[in-house]
């Protein structure tokens, strides 16, 4: 289940709309006249990164992933498709969403090893992918940006199953048919990311675990398409030493032996292996980044992902993400803090392998925070160090603001003509990441608020 993103720019809500700032008239939206007219940006796609983690760390990730469930309950045995896979689109399909399907679909097969295509029709798909107006799916599923469900080919079957057996993954065995449902009134990164998140679960592993930093199995949403972590979980979900109805002790057994033969370099490398997160952790997580909530709540969640991050002596992912959380409470309140918990944050995902994304998105809150205090340099420092780190990893509404935020410091610099050059660059990918141009032109008119009030400040 993919969750709401972390994008959202100098504020507690992690689900709220990008349109929190309005501005009557502004210069710089004036200077963009013919917002629509750039085409639209997409990503060509890279192949994942190998992971740089210790057999042993990856053999625990592994058995987390497979056997518990994101609510924490247990799964008995190793459940996945037996023979060919084959994936089939319906609904209100977005223009999108075919090309970017047979891109991922290629990545599964030359990265994963995986015996995947698309299907002719639903009849027979393997999964079906329906795409549905975000309201109805979230009458059903209130927090998720979109969600996989076994044992089901359509909306309509599970709206009328969803109370029973049939749809819960704990009792599957063998994987025949599964669905996913996706919104069809989004932006086109929401939907790739939904395709990559929701397929590799539909197939794969069902939990997500927030100390993977390099990997989309993880509730922080900060890796948005597919890593090379990721695609070498698939592929040991598909091993032929492994098969449907396997339970966890006699997976376990071979792993080892998977392992050496498909990541021979994890055999040299040191590392011990990560617990998984407890409850109160993870509660406090979701009341700081939920859809609800005052500003003085999330702060008191995110002070308690700091108090037993720190109790259980984390080094890891999911202490900087505590200092992230924090940081975005503090920023109206305390923006002093807010930097001081961002860059410990920022401090700790530089230090880890396959974290690079996530300090990107702390750079991104810092040069806010920075064209909103009048500091037009440090932001730009901060946006020219994230912004080759977000085109690697294919997050285009991360950088369309970074861009964004960019331009606006080279315009309190006196760089008018660098300033509408950059700011005209960043639009097709802002249409990409932001959809409508509605949406473009809130994020344009929020970032051009901070940048006045940096100036008036």
């Amino acid at each position: 289940m993919r969750l709401c993103p972390v994008i959202a720019l100098l504020t507690a809500a992690a689900c709220a709309p990008v349109q929190q700032v309005q501005v009557s008239k502004n210069t710089a939206l004036d200077n963009s006249a013919g917002l629509s007219r750039p085409a639209i940006q997409a990503f060509a796609g890279t192949t994942g990164t190998p992971p740089l983690k210790s057999n042993t760390e990856i053999a625990k990730d592994f058995l987390d992933l497979e056997f518990r469930m994101e609510s924490g309950r247990t799964i008995p045995v190793l459940s996945r498709f037996e023979g060919p896979i084959t994936v089939a689109l319906t609904g209100d399909v977005p223009a999108t969403a075919p090309a970017e399907l047979a891109r991922l679909i290629q990545r599964f097969r030359s990265e994963a090893g995986l015996d995947i295509s698309t299907a002719a029709s639903t009849a027979n798909a393997s999964v079906t992918i329906e795409f549905r107006p975000r309201a109805q799916l979230q009458r059903v599923v209130p927090t998720a940006a979109c969600f996989v469900v076994p044992r089901v080919r359509s909306f309509a079957e599970y709206k009328a199953a969803r109370n029973g057996p049939a749809v819960d993954w704990t009792n599957m065995t063998t994987r025949q048919n599964v669905a996913i449902f996706v919104p069809s009134d989004t932006n086109p990164q929401e939907v790739r990311d939904c395709l990559h998140e929701e397929l590799a679960q539909a197939m794969g592993p069902l939990n997500d675990l927030y100390r993977l930093p390099d990997s989309v199995f993880n509730d922080d949403n900060f890796n948005t398409v597919l890593t090379g972590f990721d695609m070498l979980i698939l592929r040991m979900h598909y091993a032929p030493e492994l098969y449907s109805g396997m339970t966890e002790a006699e997976t376990a057994r071979h792993l080892p032996a998977i392992l050496a033969r498909l990541n021979p370099a994890g055999a040299g490398i040191g590392g011990t292996a990560a617990q998984l997160s407890p409850r109160a952790w993870t509660t406090s997580v979701e009341a700081a980044f939920g859809p609800r909530g005052s500003v003085g709540s999330r702060t008191s969640a995110a002070q308690r992902m700091l108090s037993i991050a720190k109790a259980h002596g984390w080094r890891d992912s999911r202490l900087a993400f505590s200092y992230y959380a924090l940081g975005r409470t503090q920023v109206a309140r305390d923006p002093q803090a807010a930097v001081a918990a961002f860059a410990e944050a920022g401090r700790i995902y530089r230090s880890l392998s396959g974290a690079h994304i996530h300090a990107a998105h702390v750079d991104m809150q810092l040069a806010a925070l920075a064209l909103s205090s009048g500091q037009a340099e440090q932001a730009i420092g901060f946006a020219d160090r994230a912004i080759p780190v977000v085109q690697r990893a294919e997050n285009a509404a991360l950088l369309a603001t970074l861009m964004l935020i960019k331009a606006e410091a080279l315009d309190s610099l006196g760089q008018a003509a660098e300033a509408k050059a950059l700011r005209l660059d960043s639009l097709g990918w802002a249409r990409y990441g932001f959809g409508s141009e509605q949406h473009v032109r809130a994020r344009m008119s929020e970032i051009a608020a901070l940048g006045a009030r940096g100036r008036n400040g």
